[in-house]
């Protein structure tokens, strides 16, 4: 049993829950409280994604190089759990020593994860073992989790005052660009590089590209952490056409298969899939009318409220497709595996990314808007967490009946 999936589940629900506060204070049925925005934000990127991350990367490496199922890293989970419980005990209320000593737990089980996905090689040659046809994961998920030690630094120093010995000039954007552009979409790369063929059942449409990807992926989000970092246009400029490219490029190999396949595109979960990079391209679109500043152009807000609708909008749709897939690997292994989401969560996850876009522009409905958007994101992730915990409950009732059984073996010799 996964102990990672299972902290999973609980930050979905967590994330829920924040969502649905959000919208409550927006409408000032709630009061605001300090620090509570960064950790809504968390449920998702620190919470939910990081800790299915975890848990995934190495068995899915295991998988590619035929090696033995890898047994659970207990310094690793304590590490990365106990971190993840101080930071949400310590950012609400703002404890320096507590955001300090979780930001650092989360670091060294960051670091013990990379040194385990290095050390995990190939039994045999990998001509042997892996068809390097169909790319490799493997350098997204190192390089992207390194981005993240990085968005670690530079987010516990944000409470610490560190941006000003390390002469970062927009030290908050830093950080979003680090954990967004580095480190979720290297690694969310990856998975659609090794995942693809199994629920596609086919390979990519240029397999030989994933290699170009990741270097223009990889250079394009140092450019994208060292614009801001130097306030430079010089460096954030060709950092977001690299990532954009690479990033339309990784669609296509995505979609081009699947052109003319009903039953493929009948899933809501490919819908998911796909779309959601829709929301990390939002920014990117509008970005050069922030980068000139153009005149009654709302730079500030958009600055202030398009993260919210990355995370809800990209981070945790590309989930509602992909957390009930692992969460079948993991309960249900003798199960089908199939892509999660539904047409409800597919409809409500968008129009809440349109509702938190409209409150940018409509200054004079932002909070009713503002909070509709968060209703509308709170009601998507409902059925996905259904069909999670309807998985989880199913595999932990197998798992139950599987042990029975095995106690009864155990009695029946000596009642004879």
């Amino acid at each position: 049993m996964n102990l990672y999936f299972l902290m999973t589940a609980l930050y979905v629900i967590m994330a829920l829950i924040g969502a649905v506060d959000t919208a409550l204070t927006s409408y000032t049925i709630l009061p605001w409280f300090n620090g509570l925005r960064w950790l809504r934000v968390h449920f998702i990127t620190l919470g939910a994604m990081t800790e299915a991350l975890f848990g995934l990367l190495p068995v899915l490496l295991a998988i590619r190089f035929s090696l033995p199922r890898p047994k659970l890293r207990w310094d690793i989970w304590l590490t990365l759990n106990a971190g993840l419980l101080i930071l949400l005990v310590g950012i609400p209320i703002v404890n320096q020593a507590l955001i300090f000593a979780g930001g650092t737990l989360v670091f060294v089980a960051t670091v013990l994860l990379i040194l385990q996905l290095q050390q995990m090689r190939p039994a045999e040659r990998r001509s042997s073992v892996a068809d390097t046809s169909t790319g490799d994961g493997r350098p997204f998920y190192i390089t992207g989790l390194s981005y993240f030690l990085l968005g670690i630094i530079v987010g516990t120093g944000l409470w610490l005052g560190w941006s000003d010995w390390l002469q970062i000039k927009v030290p908050v954007e830093v950080h979003i660009h680090a954990n967004n552009w580095g480190f979720l979409s290297l690694i969310f790369a990856g998975l659609l590089v090794d995942l693809y063929p199994m629920w596609a059942k086919r390979p990519l449409a240029w397999p030989r590209a994933v290699t170009p990807i990741f270097w223009m992926m990889s250079i394009g989000a140092l450019g994208l952490v060292l614009g801001p970092w130097f306030t430079s246009n010089w460096f954030s400029v060709p950092g977001l056409v690299l990532h954009l490219a690479a990033t339309l490029w990784l669609l296509l190999n995505v979609i081009k298969p699947l052109l003319g396949d009903r039953e493929a595109w009948s899933q809501p979960g490919i819908w998911h899939l796909v779309t959601s990079y829709f929301w990390i391209m939002a920014p990117v679109l509008v970005a050069p009318l922030i980068i000139l500043g153009v005149p009654g152009f709302p730079g500030a807000g958009i600055e202030q409220n398009a993260p919210q609708a990355l995370i809800y909008g990209w981070v945790f749709q590309f989930g509602y497709a992909l957390l009930p897939y692992f969460f079948y690997r993991a309960f249900l292994p003798e199960a089908q595996p199939q892509l999660g989401g539904s047409w409800f969560s597919l409809m409500t996850v968008h129009l809440g990314g349109i509702f938190l876009w409209a409150s940018i522009f409509i200054t004079e409905y932002q909070s009713i808007l503002h909070g509709t958007a968060y209703v509308l994101w709170a009601a998507s992730i409902v059925p996905v967490a259904i069909d999670i915990w309807r998985i989880v409950r199913t595999g932990l009732a197998r798992l139950e009946a599987v042990e029975s059984s095995a106690q009864l073996v155990e009695i029946r010799p000596q009642t004879d």
